[in-house]
């Protein structure tokens, strides 16, 4: 039997069961099984397919056990906001609504009428966007939602999959972090915002630590699957926090963008950068895994390429990710350029028809063909990427030789390439599965086999290797920067 520990990692468009072992001062990783994680929309409404979700991770579970391997333990991370309600009989009262629904939209002025923005922010830290779980938790409130007035506890996603599997009904800190309804500092939920917006306190539980040993799996589900008990861990269970403890650098003070659906880009830092700058800039200061934080900005990301292939098959043109890279180095350089972050990318119907409404709308030429279209998107993408760098080199009065980008878009070798030219300075790609890593280090540190953090880090520059990026065609990129500036200022 194989000694392994495994990771279940949800992202917002698949899920994944790795499995890792240590052996002679690396980490092997393995990846075992892989699923679709399909949104469903009925009506109006938008939702995730949790129990789903949960039956995949139970076939993880029995494939683990066909492959031979032998668990000692199991983290789950998943994406961060979302959450679902139990009711009093210890039952899911329905699926979680997906962050994109629509019911949050203008929910972040309402919000605000009642508590000053200032006091959300410098009791959170987080940044005001109407995805945060705040936005719907009131959303719900006002519609007078039944699920919300019947809910005994709310569980964060991976708290939700997490009590599933274990009965426990807990909330582990990265996670709690991304509601804008806690405080990382005192580690507690900020029950005077909680009060004022009328929100139903007592649906909260307890907080855990980042490496918390959190049960184990129920007794029902090993004699269903035929498996032995095995214990669960809390690890850094919002995916960012994962990511970015699986940072392959011993490095103090570095930048990284973790790069999938969403970017995050940010630095690791001790405490929290809460002021009026910060604020006004709209930053998140998200927590990370022992006790760090994350000052970080979300960057709407590959989501713009994955709706625009979701909506060319939906005209019968199928295309492979390849292939659209291909298709953007058809195309004319730094013919237009779009605002990633603009609300009018959240959900759109038709994301070119969208790409190509906000060139319209800021008088540029509107991109007509995929490549166009596709080049657009990855040029400002990457200038984006310095747009918050630079930000962030403000904010904490450091300068980053380089960035560290890790998730699924290292594959993307023309956007990683773009980076590093918008940038003017290196880029070392690493690992599409970070997130995993990072859940099965935790996992390692917290059965007392890695001493800490920087230790695990330490193991996994020895285990992955990077690929270096280097600038390219510096003055042109920097020229294009200034007109993207004013591109993005004109249309805020």
């Amino acid at each position: 039997m194989k000694m392994s520990i495994l990771a279940f990692d949800l992202g917002a468009s698949s899920g994944k069961v790795l499995v890792g072992e240590i052996k002679k001062n690396k980490l092997i990783v393995e990846e075992i099984y892989r699923f679709a994680n399909d949104p469903v929309k009925i009506g109006t409404h938008f939702y995730w397919d949790i129990l789903r979700l949960f039956h995949e991770m139970k076939q993880g579970l029995l494939k683990s056990k066909f492959l031979g391997f032998h668990i000692q333990s199991i983290g789950i991370d998943t994406w961060g906001l979302d959450f679902g309600l139990i009711g009093f009989h210890g039952e899911l009262l329905g699926n979680p609504y997906h962050y994109r629904d629509k019911q949050s939209l203008g929910m972040i002025e309402k919000v605000c009428d009642i508590v000053p923005k200032e006091e959300i922010y410098f009791h959170t830290g987080i940044q005001f966007t109407e995805v945060n779980s705040i936005y719907h938790l009131y959303a719900m409130k006002c519609s007078r939602n039944p699920i919300l007035e019947k809910a005994e506890t709310l569980l964060m996603i991976p708290d939700l999959l997490r009590y599933f599997l274990t009965g426990e009904k807990t909330i582990e800190e990265t996670i709690a972090s991304t509601t804008q309804l806690y405080n990382s500092q005192s580690k507690s939920w900020v029950a005077p915002l909680i009060n004022k917006l009328d929100l139903p306190i007592e649906i909260f539980p307890d907080i855990v630590e980042t490496g918390t040993r959190v049960g184990s799996i129920r007794l029902s589900i090993c004699n269903e699957l035929h498996i032995p008990k095995i214990r669960v861990i809390a690890v850094g269970e919002h995916d960012t926090a994962s990511a970015v403890a699986a940072i392959p650098t011993v490095e103090k003070e570095f930048a990284y963008l973790s790069c999938g659906t969403w970017s995050l880009l940010g630095t690791e830092i001790d405490t929290p950068v809460i002021n009026r700058q910060a604020m006004e800039w709209n930053f998140t200061n998200e927590k990370g895994v022992f006790n760090t934080y994350r000052l970080l900005k979300n960057i709407m990301g590959l989501w713009l390429i994955q709706e625009c292939k979701r909506a060319w098959e939906r005209d019968g043109d199928f295309l492979t990710y390849d292939e659209m890279v291909d298709l953007a180095l058809q195309s004319k350089p730094f013919r237009s350029f779009i605002d990633p972050d603009h609300e009018m990318f959240l959900n759109p119907e038709h994301m070119p028809k969208q790409i190509q409404y906000y060139c319209q709308l800021t008088n540029q030429p509107i991109p007509r063909s995929k490549n166009q279209i596709l080049r657009c998107i990855l040029e400002s993408l990457a200038l984006k990427y310095r747009f918050v760098l630079e930000r962030i080199e403000k904010l904490t009065n450091k300068k980053f030789p380089g960035l560290y980008i890790v998730g699924g878009g290292v594959k993307n070798n023309l956007l990683c390439q773009f980076t590093s030219n918008a940038l003017a300075r290196p880029v070392w790609a690493g690992m599409e599965e970070a997130t995993a890593i990072g859940n099965l280090m935790v996992q390692y540190i917290s059965l007392g086999e890695i001493k800490d953090l920087q230790e695990g880090r330490m193991i996994i520059q020895n285990s992955f290797p990077l690929k270096t990026y280097e600038p390219l065609d510096s003055q042109l990129w920097n020229d294009a920067y200034e007109i993207f500036k004013k591109v993005i200022e004109s249309h805020n």
